[in-house]
């Protein structure tokens, strides 16, 4: 079941986070509460194409439940 997309993502199926370099897949992401924090911060980012595979080109990795990685500032 996919979530509702943000407003300024709403044309988006990966959404990257800038300071964890993971891309959440938002047709089957379920956890709101991360993607609202990523886009009230500011830290969004957007691929074109919007792929996985575009994603990973730009050294992202899946997003998967329940996993972390230490927040760092983003570099732009």
């Amino acid at each position: 079941m996919s979530m509702e997309r943000p407003v300024k993502f709403e044309h988006t199926r990966f959404l990257g986070d800038k300071r964890t370099q993971l891309v959440y897949d938002l047709d089957e992401w379920t956890e709101q509460e991360i993607v609202d924090t990523i886009v009230a911060e500011g830290v969004g980012l957007c691929f074109g194409p919007d792929t996985l595979a575009e994603a990973r080109n730009r050294g992202y990795t899946l997003a998967t439940a329940g996993a972390t990685r230490r927040l760092r500032k983003p570099r732009a």
